[in-house]
């Protein structure tokens, strides 16, 4: 039998990552302050999260001002978009799976 879980990647177990990922794939980049209102989470939290995906290359930073605002949007990476297209096949064979 086949390991069903092999082909996940780890880095999307979290609810909040995938979430986040699922934002910055349709969109050519969120800033932080719509992330927190779409994915409904902390400050600290969303952060953490952006800080373990950023720290896997998956997503990059921007930093920038809005008027005297600062404004910090965030975009997928080639290698995140790659990974999550994986991760997202891998979940897709293992619930046909189960059919």
């Amino acid at each position: 039998m086949k390991n069903p879980i092999e082909n996940l990647n780890k880095i999307f177990d979290s609810r909040i990552r995938l979430g986040i990922m699922s934002a910055l794939m349709v969109n050519e980049s969120v800033n932080f302050n719509d992330l927190k209102q779409l994915l409904d989470i902390t400050d600290g939290n969303l952060a953490s999260h952006l800080k373990t995906l950023e720290e896997n290359n998956f997503i990059k930073i921007e930093k920038g001002f809005i008027g005297k605002k600062t404004n910090t949007t965030y975009s997928v990476t080639k290698e995140g978009e790659k990974a999550f297209k994986s991760h997202l096949e891998a979940l897709e064979k293992m619930i046909r799976a189960i059919e």
